[in-house]
């Protein structure tokens, strides 16, 4: 049997400002690209022989309206004027190219979140006895003005569609 192909996930980010936090919510969707599909968040794993790109040279993978994307993501709200929406996304991938970790966090500053993705990322990869590489990391955010706003990333993996029984 031939080993799994190498896949790539990219990670993407947005922002977006309406007139409540959930249409900012779909505002930074739009932005980000993944407006039309149904979020389902995963948790930290990336799959064996996996590379995450954050240099949009990896599309988020295509599918019709209304399906899965299976994704980790970060989003953060804000809608006091001067509040701050910061979401970031870190990982590691392990030195044996056998997968990685991802971690996401929130909050009201890119500090704030930068020193999360951190503190998470030590404590998964000391829980484990593989190898990790440094860590790395994708941070967004958006200061409210005068409406609501929001902060994204996502690490998209894949698309599937749905298969309703009649």
């Amino acid at each position: 049997m031939d080993p799994q192909p190498d896949r790539t996930i990219p990670v993407v980010t947005g922002t977006g400002t309406g007139s409540t936090e959930l249409s900012a919510f779909d505002a930074a969707l739009r932005d980000a690209g993944v407006a039309n599909f149904n979020l389902v968040r995963l948790s930290s794993v990336v799959p064996p022989r996996t590379s995450v790109d954050t240099e949009g040279t990896h599309p988020v993978p295509a599918g019709a309206w209304g399906d899965r994307l299976y994704c980790v993501y970060a989003e953060q709200r804000a809608s006091v004027p001067g509040e701050q929406a910061w979401a970031g996304i870190g990982w590691v991938q392990r030195v044996d190219g056998e997968g990685g970790l991802f971690v996401e966090h929130e909050g009201d500053s890119e500090e704030i979140v930068a020193k999360l993705i951190d503190l998470s990322l030590a404590d998964l990869v000391a829980g484990r006895p593989e190898s990790f590489g440094p860590v790395q990391q994708v941070r967004t955010g958006v200061t409210c003005t005068e409406e609501p706003v929001c902060a994204l990333v996502v690490a998209a993996y894949e698309t599937a569609g749905w298969e309703f029984a009649r």
